[in-house]
């Protein structure tokens, strides 16, 4: 018979898994928040695990890019390595912060994930990026961005796909098909890195065991998610999951957020996170509908 702990660990790759090949690289977000809340670990192993899980899966989904043509390796290389460097030192500075803030620092990354996603939920109608368009290569900027998203990587286990992408596309110039592509290959630098920071810096572990399964179970959830993103519209499907998980960050937020201010306040828990809620609900919600409203008027449905 199969316990509850093998079942969770099931359907949390399965998610994983499925998030990936339906939204892409942003999918990747809701690892952390699957490890901590579903399987149970402690933030700074679910952190580290994290990387694990999100490495494999993007090396996988690079072969199916690569054989198509869609990587540039030395555009990749060049955004990796600085990558690599950034997150190295994210896992160093994440042994100074506790587990807690970490998870409160995670919901403002997925804030930032989420909104960015709505805000390009139309753009996304308008004629890709071609190499004739693109403005001209700064290996400055490159290395710069490569820098700042694999410190969010090493500090927070995120992959960073939504920061990724946009700077492959908009710095380096490539077209959106290989920027996803390239994003791929940098995101599993990134994560490499961060797990040698991890296990050369401090006595956390990784969850290897909950970490392979995981992972091997991701890699055919979003096989099964690709095939299933192609009968959903591309729009609706980025505006579904930039709101989904926005929902959990507001979720992750009261959670950490009333266990930290509740004994600062001398307060109820229950009475903080209530408060937390109402007014991360509030402010989120006149902030998707500023966006979707201005989404309508710079892109009006034909």
């Amino acid at each position: 018979m199969i316990s509850l702990a093998a079942l969770e660990i099931i359907a949390a790759g399965i998610s994983i898994g499925l998030l990936l090949g339906l939204t892409g690289g942003g999918g990747s977000i809701l690892t952390v928040p699957l490890l901590v809340y579903v399987i149970g670990l402690e933030p700074k192993v679910a952190i580290a695990t994290s990387m694990l899980i999100v490495g494999v899966t993007s090396l996988a989904a690079l072969l199916s890019h690569s054989h198509a043509g869609r990587v540039a390796w030395r555009t990749g290389a060049i955004f990796g390595l600085a990558g690599m460097a950034g997150a190295y030192c994210g896992g160093v500075m994440a042994q100074l912060v506790a587990g807690g803030v970490l998870l409160l620092l995670f919901a403002g990354v997925m804030v930032c994930s989420g909104l960015s996603m709505l805000r390009r939920t139309c753009a996304t109608a308008i004629a890709p990026m071609t190499t004739g368009d693109a403005p001209a290569l700064s290996t400055t900027r490159i290395l710069t961005d490569g820098l700042g998203v694999g410190i969010l990587t090493g500090l927070l286990g995120a992959g960073g796909g939504f920061l990724v992408v946009p700077a492959l596309a908009l710095r380096a110039g490539l077209a959106m098909h290989t920027a996803i592509g390239t994003s791929l290959l940098v995101i599993a630098m990134n994560c490499a890195a961060g797990i040698a920071s991890y296990a050369l810096t401090s006595g956390i572990v990784l969850d290897v065991d909950a970490g392979a399964v995981i992972s091997a179970l991701s890699v055919v959830g979003t096989i099964l998610g690709a095939r299933l993103a192609r009968a959903i519209s591309p729009a609706r499907l980025q505006r579904g999951f930039g709101l989904f998980v926005l929902l959990v960050a507001v979720i992750l937020f009261c959670l950490e957020g009333s266990g930290l201010l509740a004994p600062v306040l001398a307060l109820d828990r229950f009475i903080v996170g209530a408060t937390l809620f109402v007014l991360s609900t509030v402010a989120l919600m006149v902030l998707v509908i500023r966006i979707l409203h201005n989404n309508h008027v710079a892109y009006p449905p034909p």
